[in-house]
């Protein structure tokens, strides 16, 4: 192999590496800058048998049909209630124009039956499927620019389950 093939896939290495870091620094500074906020789920299967401890979340806010003019890609609008559940408004192309105690949540829309807030699967700890059976919220952290990574899931009592 060339000299000038090695420095490249070097530099290609170098440079996934950084970009992999960077991505794992946005999410902790996610974490720990974040609101949380309970996304209440709708039904679905709550465990996958082909894929183990694993959960499919589907979101009651996610289900509401879209039609053709909706975009592929834009901000769930909502308001949280006293127990910072999430409350769909509407759907925007733009993070702004916003009201009073409205926040915004990216999301995709991959077809015209719902929308993806991008955290649609919890995997668990081989054996406690049966605690998050009951869960009735999805928390997500949530910054001011609509990213969101899943914490964990809530029970009725507006409690995260622990394994």
């Amino acid at each position: 192999m060339s000299n000038l093939k090695k420095i490249i896939i070097w530099i290609n290495l170098v440079l996934l590496l950084v970009y992999f870091n960077w991505s794992i620094g946005e999410k902790e500074q996610l974490l720990t800058s974040g609101e949380t906020v309970l996304f209440e789920l709708a039904p679905v299967d709550p465990r996958s048998l082909m894929q183990g401890d694993y959960m499919l979340l589907n979101y009651a806010v996610s289900t509401l049909k879209v039609n053709e003019k909706t975009s592929k890609n834009g901000y769930c609008v909502f308001k949280t209630d006293q127990y910072h559940i999430a409350r769909k408004v509407r759907l925007q192309d733009q993070p702004t124009p916003l009201y009073k105690d409205e926040k915004i949540i990216k999301y995709h829309a991959n077809n015209t039956w719902n929308i993806k807030l991008g955290a649609e699967s919890y995997f668990f700890e081989e054996g406690t499927g049966e605690k998050f059976e009951k869960a009735k919220f999805g928390g997500l952290k949530i910054d001011k620019e609509g990213n969101s990574v899943l914490t964990g899931l809530y029970g009725a009592d507006h409690q995260l389950i622990k394994p």
